[in-house]
């Protein structure tokens, strides 16, 4: 077969036979009597072969040694193949992202587009006085996109730069809610924590709302910064999750803070009463979480709080009876000192 009706077949161009002849790889059989280049059916196979090859990514030198060398072993090479395409994808797949972020920024000109790669970079930098002073400059001029702040904000582990980035976060504008949400489910827990504390400084209703999600959420972490945040402004769907820190022991004394403020903004302090009792009651509770939820009963006002205290002064754990026993004495004092004055009558100014 000639090379014109080969290259026609096999949609390798003449000039490319050429060039591979010219590099060993495929060499016609035999020449016609007018000494054009004629092809066998094991040529039109090699050239078949080497297409093959060549649409896996190899070069034409590795397809050669792949074809000619006995002792050849394709694992090596396409587990070589592999790692190379792993690498050229994740290079693409950050300039295409570096390409994104500036596009949501939106450059007017070139000088923009120079500022939007310069802060990226500095987000990057290893120096952490570097990145937190490109997020205080973040919104100055150009601004940093949303979706890069995130990304800072959820692998950021210096806490001025954290503070920073949580800071820009609460100012700005776009996808960070949506964005941070995704984080809360990220299998690494230290994402999971920096997501939710960016969530907790974020303003509005919605934000209020993913917290409010936040409390449902497997990790106990993340649970209790959500409860926090909306236990200090009086939102009593996060009451369970505020007496489970209690109980565990970690950020108890401001989860007890915190429920006192549901219990006098909610009208739910009766409630709130009997379910720490409940836990007093678990045989699970240990004697230091006891200790630690009749301490939190101090501050529920209403009478059932009163009562659960009365109740554990004479409790067979002597600390609790102790703690509680002081805790009614405190109660008293206050209910003396804000009773009106039942004396005579009021002495004239």
């Amino acid at each position: 077969m000639l090379i014109g009706e080969v290259a026609k077949r096999s949609g390798v161009s003449a000039r490319m036979l050429r060039h591979y002849e010219s590099l060993g790889l495929v060499r016609p059989s035999g020449r016609t009597g007018s000494g054009y280049r004629e092809y066998s059916a094991g040529d039109i196979r090699r050239i078949f072969h080497i297409e093959s090859l060549r649409s896996l990514g190899l070069s034409l030198r590795e397809i050669g040694r792949a074809l000619d060398d006995p002792e050849f072993r394709p694992s090596a090479l396409v587990g070589d193949l592999i790692r190379q395409t792993r690498d050229r994808i994740a290079a693409e797949t950050e300039l295409l992202t570096l390409l994104r972020r500036i596009n949501a920024a939106d450059p007017v000109g070139w000088e923009d587009v120079l500022q939007v790669v310069a802060l990226l970079q500095a987000l990057g930098a290893k120096s952490a006085d570097t990145r937190q002073r490109a997020v205080l400059s973040s919104g100055d001029e150009v601004p940093v996109p949303v979706e890069a702040l995130v990304e800072a904000a959820l692998r950021e582990t210096e806490p001025n730069v954290a503070g920073a980035l949580r800071w820009a976060l609460a100012r700005s504008d776009g996808d960070a809610l949506s964005l941070l949400a995704e984080g809360l489910d990220s299998p690494v827990a230290a994402v999971r924590e920096r997501a939710v504390q960016a969530l907790v400084e974020m303003p509005g209703d919605e934000a209020a709302a993913q917290l409010r999600d936040a409390l449902a959420n497997p990790d106990a972490v993340v649970r209790g910064y959500a409860a926090l945040a909306l236990g200090t402004c009086g939102v009593a769907d996060a009451v369970p999750a505020l007496i489970d820190l209690i109980v565990e022991g970690r950020n108890d004394t401001d989860a007890a803070d915190a429920l006192s403020v549901v219990a006098s903004d909610t009208g739910t302090a009766d409630q709130i009463a009997t379910r720490l009792v409940d836990r007093l009651a678990d045989d699970t509770t240990t004697a230091p979480a006891r200790g630690r939820l009749t301490q939190a009963l101090a501050d529920i006002p209403g009478t059932a709080a009163s009562r659960a205290l009365v109740e554990l002064s004479h409790d067979e754990d002597r600390a609790v009876a102790l703690t509680a026993a002081y805790l009614l004495r405190l109660r008293d004092v206050r209910c003396e000192s804000t009773e009106p004055n039942r004396g005579g009558p009021e002495t004239p100014s």
